[in-house]
């Protein structure tokens, strides 16, 4: 998805993705395309949600991140041994 058509739907400003990327808490296509994977988009809505919503400060945005970041990647792992397994 185009980052501008994002803005469309979401009730996100152009100024905070930016602030986002800059971040590293979202990374669009470096190919010069500013296209969002369908994992920024719903990063962005939870960092959306997580600071308008729960209200979670600037500081603690990264390490929640990084936590569901390694929770997917232990998922990932189990279902990749499970595979193993059933070979």
């Amino acid at each position: 998805m185009q980052i501008r058509d994002f803005f469309d739907q979401e009730p996100i400003e152009a100024e905070t993705i930016a602030i986002w990327i800059q971040a590293g808490w979202l990374a669009p296509d470096r190919n010069g395309d500013n296209r969002l994977s369908e994992i920024d988009i719903a990063r962005a809505r939870l960092i959306h949600d997580l600071k308008n919503n729960i209200g979670v400060n600037d500081e603690a945005v990264p390490l929640i991140l990084d936590l569901i970041d390694q929770l997917h990647g232990l998922r990932r792992a189990m279902r990749n041994l499970v595979k193993r397994k059933d070979l």
